[in-house]
């Protein structure tokens, strides 16, 4: 009988890790990393976006360094993370300096540029808290499938760039934390009304930051059922 290992906060599950980098259409050149499944083409991709990088956002933010530790093995997923406009990480500084989330425009279309030029099948745009904005404002016109929001703040984005995704046929699912510090359950209905087809999940008991494992895994629940649901939900151990 083979071993298994409870999945649990800090576990790192096989995959193909690259360091990458890629250079912005203003000359910056970004910093990241690629996770990919240890074997065979991946069923989809999640291009992440992280928090706002002036309190503490960076591409390690702990969702989205435990997605990489644990999509490509559980789910047969890709992730893509990479530090936006001077964000610093333990895998490096992108170059330049933060820029409101507007001249991250060209952060957020040079991400896609590179996982379209790796082939990356089934592209999905995950952004937490300001990636939100950046999915909002700059992926409605993108080749992808659609875009999961995680606490989404809707500060920099108008009622202009909401309506822009109503009819663009693509999926957009939010998370909502019942007590989120920005946007709570009641407030994004209202907002996202202009919307007909986003999909809001209210969490309960849930905040902003989805702090501790319980919160993380519903989380990587909700990202796998929307984008290879064959693999939700997903395991609490895994074979060794």
């Amino acid at each position: 009988m083979s071993e298994v290992i409870d999945i649990r906060s800090s576990v790192e599950l096989p995959a193909i890790r690259e360091e990458i980098s890629f250079v912005t259409s203003d000359g910056f050149r970004l910093v990241g990393e690629l996770a990919l499944p240890i074997s065979g083409k991946p069923t989809a991709t999640l291009i992440t976006f992280h928090p706002l990088p002036t309190h503490g956002g960076f591409m390690d933010s702990h969702v989205y360094r435990k997605a990489a530790n644990r999509l490509p093995a559980l789910a047969n997923l890709a992730v893509l993370r990479f530090n936006t406009r001077g964000t610093s990480s333990p895998r490096g500084t992108s170059e330049g300096e933060f820029g409101q989330g507007i001249t991250e425009q060209a952060d957020f279309e040079a991400a896609i540029s590179y996982a379209l030029e790796r082939n990356l099948p089934n592209l999905w745009l995950v952004g937490w808290s300001f990636g939100t904005e950046l999915v909002l404002k700059y992926g409605f016109d993108k080749p992808v499938l659609g875009g999961i929001l995680l606490s989404p703040p809707l500060h920099r984005t108008s009622e202009e760039e909401l309506a822009r995704w109503a009819s663009n046929g693509k999926r957009l699912i939010a998370l909502i934390p019942e007590f989120d510090d920005y946007l709570r359950p009641a407030e994004a209905a209202s907002r996202f009304s202009l919307i007909p087809q986003a999909e809001l999940i209210a969490i309960e008991d849930g905040k902003h930051l989805w702090v501790g494992e319980t919160a993380t895994k519903r989380v990587l629940n909700e990202i796998v059922r929307a984008v290879n649901p064959e693999r939700y939900p997903l395991p609490e151990t895994y074979p060794v």
